[in-house]
């Protein structure tokens, strides 16, 4: 794979995860030279523990009418699929005022719709980059699957599933009888659900990262794995006791990426969701039946998805900041989840299960920040993807790649710190 003739001075990119390694295949794809930075190796971070899904029907927002009134009794049970830790509550609060004020139905269906403009390319953008770093076999139209408890448990989500439709996203109500025609062995808990069937997944979320790592350095671009220290106005960065001049710069940092805004006067309510997973060893999920693709649970939010190496069981959301230790009631909640959707699972795969915590990096209005900043020219944002980082990475680093080379990405206005649906500003 040879590398096309540099066009444009090099660009920065702060971050390794999917996004950070999206946006520089896009950019070397185009003939810039790029640098990319981060203290961990590839794909190590948040982008190693997703679910894998590519989930462009994913268009309903965080934050929807009545989410907050339900936001706020699950606070008060550390059992819930949302939990705030008490210490961390103060430092929480302003993430959490600004998403009680866009979960009314005006701001909603123009977040949704916003949504709907980044992740309906998503297929086609992630196939071209497969194809073209020859991993094909990592995707699986697999769609996705939906379970509740009863018809009375999916209407309580009628909003979304009716905000999904009126965007055209396609999707199937299936009864008892239909959710064990998409999935056997899923467990009598649940008797009604929706399937969405056009939605895929990747198998492999960090092998994917280091297998674009691997193309990226083919094409001629730098990995430095340290801490980047300091972020300059002209595209130039410090890290590892060197200043590095570009002529751009992208910070796709992740739940990190406020901590190198800071200095320059920017305030954005980024919050780690913090996320967790347990991973079985097998695909097993019933007597001689294999998870056939990922099923979300209504009543805990918990996505159980097929892995190469197994079935992944991941979910829940955690305000307890970027330093504290993970929580052991999280990984309990996991593991009854998982039982609960499917307990002729039995012991196959538990005996080599492993787990994890990372974090989300998550904005109230669940819209990344995209394009550059205010002031900062040669300085680009591209964080904040929250639960949906796999799934709009590849359209985040198109749009980026098309920008930073000079030209005109309307879509990219929706996406700017400025908006007010996320309530950033400056500091005085």
């Amino acid at each position: 794979m040879s590398a096309p003739p540099p066009a444009g001075g090099p660009v920065n990119i702060v971050g390794a995860g999917i996004v950070g390694l999206s946006v520089a295949w896009a950019l070397a794809s185009r003939g810039r030279a790029v640098r990319v930075f981060d203290a961990q190796p590839p794909g190590a971070g948040a982008s190693f523990g997703n679910s894998g899904s590519l989930s462009s029907g994913s268009v309903v927002p965080l934050a929807v009418p009545g989410a907050a009134r339900a936001g706020l009794k699950m606070l008060g049970s550390p059992d819930a699929p949302l939990v705030v830790r008490r210490r961390y509550l103060l430092r929480a609060l302003p993430w959490l005022r600004q998403f009680v004020r866009v979960s009314d139905e005006a701001t909603v269906r123009q977040v949704a719709d916003a949504l709907l403009a980044i992740l309906s390319p998503t297929l086609p953008a992630w196939e071209a980059v497969l194809g073209a770093i020859d991993a094909r076999d990592l995707l699986a139209h697999t769609g996705q699957l939906h379970v509740y408890a009863s018809r009375q448990a999916l209407a309580a989500d009628g909003f979304a599933w009716r905000l999904r439709a009126d965007l055209g996203v396609r999707s199937e109500a299936l009864d008892r009888d239909g959710l064990l025609a998409r999935q056997p062995g899923l467990g009598p808990a649940y008797t009604a659900g929706m399937f969405l069937p056009e939605a895929a997944a990747i198998t492999d979320p960090h092998g994917l990262c280091l297998r674009l790592a691997q193309a990226l350095r083919q094409r001629g671009a730098e990995f430095i794995q340290a801490p980047v220290d300091a972020l300059g106005a002209d595209g130039g960065l410090q890290a590892a006791g060197r200043t590095f001049p570009a002529q751009a710069c992208v910070l796709a940092a992740g739940a990190w990426s406020m901590d190198l805004l800071r200095p320059l006067g920017l305030r954005v309510p980024l919050e780690s969701q913090r996320g967790y997973h347990l991973q079985r060893s097998s695909l097993e999920v019933a007597p001689g039946e294999p998870l056939r693709g990922p099923v979300v649970t209504g009543d805990t939010k918990v996505f159980i998805v097929p892995m190469r190496a197994g079935v992944r069981c991941g979910g829940t959301v955690e305000f307890a900041g970027l330093r504290a230790d993970p929580g052991e009631r999280r990984f309990a909640l996991l593991q009854a989840s998982f039982e609960r959707a499917f307990p002729q699972a039995g012991e196959a795969g538990a005996a080599g299960q492993t787990r994890w915590m990372g974090h989300r990096p998550c904005l109230p209005d669940t819209l990344p920040v995209l394009g550059p900043l205010p002031g900062l020219p040669a300085l680009w944002a591209a964080f904040g993807h929250g639960h949906l980082g796999l799934t709009m990475s590849a359209v985040t680093g198109q749009w980026l790649a098309e920008a930073i080379c000079g030209r005109a990405v309307p879509e990219l206005a929706r996406f700017g710190i400025q908006r007010p649906s996320l309530g950033a500003r400056r500091a005085a």
